[in-house]
């Protein structure tokens, strides 16, 4: 089946076009990336218009790339949820007037499902089941995934995501927009044991990354509010250290307590250089294989949303034009909703 993907859950605009869930012929993405940083992070309502500019320019990308037209696409997939509702929208009607306009399938997807099926666009496939943990701004959280549709909750975050916490920090910092991408950078030329920030919840399935984010807080405030030069680097690395350490290992641990050996480690914070270093050597050493895409589908797009889409249009699925965006959409709620 060759399936149109649609995504705009957040602030990136995209489109894909992928065949029998698998092989993506396209992969276009329009970034509003420099329209937020002059505010330090998403503006909702800015996103939304941003979106109405760009998705039918980004979906004749994503057509002509694949070298395919409307007349070739047997279905169309797009993100219904979780995310910003007025971003959601803007991706939810085109694809319900293309659908209807062509009569042809449609179905709503998860982006979370998406971001975990994302490794099946790559050569690095698992077999079901396995672990998944969903790293972003948005969302951290841990999965034991049966099949498509088929997933039970291990753990999530209590308060920030992981990648919301990379954020805040940068903010704090005053290192620029977006946070996560800066510090991943800046962190390699520090020292990850100069500071030693804490590791909250040790003996839960759960995350909590408010206390690591005070912590930097407080640590700027006893510096008058001037870190810079060396020892910038070094607390952002300590800082990033911690954050990465809580998901390593509870994710490792998350593995060991219910027998698992494979593990797919997805979402933007998944495109963190530390973060595939540290999941591949831990899981060397005990034993059990891990799965990561490439960075390109780490972050938010379109062909993961097709490839979700692809199972559940083979499986029958059809969603009505009556169909809402979601904000809230827990994985675990997907298959009954």
């Amino acid at each position: 089946m060759l399936v149109l993907g649609i995504e705009s859950s957040c602030d990136e605009t995209a489109a894909a076009v992928v065949r029998d869930g698998e092989k993506m012929l396209s992969n276009a993405i329009a970034s509003q990336i420099d329209v937020h940083r002059e505010y330090g992070g998403v503006v909702p309502e800015i996103a939304s218009r941003k979106h109405i500019e760009a998705v039918i320019p980004v979906i004749i990308q994503a057509l002509d790339d694949a070298a395919v037209s409307l007349d070739d696409i047997e279905g169309i997939a797009v993100t219904r949820g979780p995310g910003l509702i007025g971003s959601l929208l803007v991706g939810l009607s085109v694809a319900k007037s293309i659908a209807m306009a062509k009569n042809l399938p449609f179905v709503g997807v998860n982006h979370l499902e998406g971001h975990i099926a994302s490794i099946f666009l790559t050569d690095d496939r698992p077999a079901f089941p396995f672990i998944a943990l969903v790293v972003s701004g948005g969302h951290t959280s841990l999965y034991r995934m049966e099949g498509f549709g088929n997933v039970a909750v291990i753990g999530q975050t209590r308060d920030d995501a992981a990648g919301e916490a990379f954020d805040k920090a940068a903010k704090m910092l005053d290192l620029g927009y977006p946070g996560g991408v800066v510090i991943d950078r800046l962190a390699r030329q520090g020292n990850p044991s100069y500071v030693q920030f804490p590791r909250p919840m040790k003996d839960s399935a759960d995350f909590s990354f408010s206390g690591v984010k005070t912590s930097l807080l407080n640590y700027i405030k006893k510096r008058n509010d001037k870190v810079d030069g060396e020892e910038l680097s070094h607390v952002v690395a300590s800082y990033q250290e911690a954050i990465v350490d809580v998901l390593v290992e509870k994710t490792i641990k998350a593995a060991k307590e219910t027998s698992m050996d494979r593990i797919v480690v997805s979402g933007g914070v998944a495109a963190n250089g530390r973060l595939r270093a540290r999941f591949r050597e831990r899981a060397g050493e005990e034993g059990v294989t891990v799965h990561i895409p490439p960075p390109v589908l780490c972050t938010d797009n379109a062909a993961m949303i097709a490839a979700v889409g692809e199972h559940l249009l083979k499986r029958g699925r059809r969603d009505s034009y009556d169909v809402n965006a979601v904000s809230r959409w827990p994985l675990e709620m997907t298959a009954i909703s």
